[in-house]
């Protein structure tokens, strides 16, 4: 062939580089950060996660002598401990005057729980269980006002399709336990809200009659007596167990 010719390989060539041959400056990335070349070069690589926000729950009541109160507060254990779920404390207006309450021989309210501003809080909620005493096998007039306020919600649709629940006091075992809980579904009706009951999934505790205990398939509740009564470990048990089954529910419902 003439001068030239491609065939014949150019001394200049640079000789071939080993591919398993790595730089003494080169910079290796692993998966989490960079392990050599500059100190700070590992900020390039590092992906600041955002931070997921937890979804919540309301656990909204009215409690008199403070019976409904402390299912809540165990309630609100239940909803915490399920992870990335959290629970938030309020009472609803009260309507009685002071000396009315006073005569009642009513314990002062506790102001550690905050008296829920209205009804726009419950817009940005996932979901609610919401506590009350009976009065004549329904909820007490103090809720029912609370719910009364909510039209506005209800002409936006701004609770259609929130899972809630119930959780009761009644003073007697023929007080109302199921009826207290049964009557207050045709609130969450009218708003097209889904009624989470809990059935018999707190196990064997739903089944024992060796001692007195509140609660039904419907939600917690307590028997609350002359006043005088204060929530046993079962009932208490039952509201915790309450807070975690809607906590998953609610998880449930956000993954869909």
């Amino acid at each position: 062939m003439g001068k030239g010719g491609g065939c014949v390989p150019s001394k200049k060539k640079p000789p071939p580089v080993v591919p398993d041959e790595t730089p003494h400056d080169a910079q290796i990335v692993t998966e989490n950060a960079v392990t050599t070349g500059e100190s700070n070069a590992a900020n390039e690589f590092s992906v600041e996660q955002p931070a997921v926000a937890k979804l919540k729950i309301l656990i909204v009541f009215y409690s008199m002598y403070g019976h409904v109160e402390g299912l809540a507060r165990r309630m609100k254990g239940g909803v915490d401990g399920v992870d990335g779920v959290e629970a938030t404390l309020y009472r609803v207006p009260e309507t009685l005057p002071e000396e009315v309450l006073e005569k009642m021989r009513a314990p002062p309210k506790d102001d550690g729980i905050p008296e829920i501003s209205g009804p726009a809080e419950l817009a940005a909620a996932d979901g609610f269980l919401f506590g009350f005493p009976t009065r004549y096998g329904c909820m007490a007039a103090q809720m029912k006002a609370f719910f009364d306020s909510t039209g506005q919600l209800w002409n936006e649709q701004k609770l259609a399709g929130k899972p809630a629940g119930f959780f009761v006091s009644t003073g007697t075992q023929g007080g109302g336990q199921e009826t207290t809980a049964w009557t207050a579904i045709t609130q969450l009706a009218h708003h097209g809200m889904l009624f989470v009951p809990i059935g018999y999934t707190f196990g064997a505790g739903m089944f024992k009659l060796d001692s007195i205990r509140g609660g039904s398939p419907y939600g917690a509740g307590v028997f609350a007596g002359d006043g005088t009564r204060q929530p046993t470990e079962t009932e208490l048990a039952l509201a915790e167990h309450q807070g975690k089954y809607m906590a998953g529910v609610v998880k449930k419902l956000a993954q869909a």
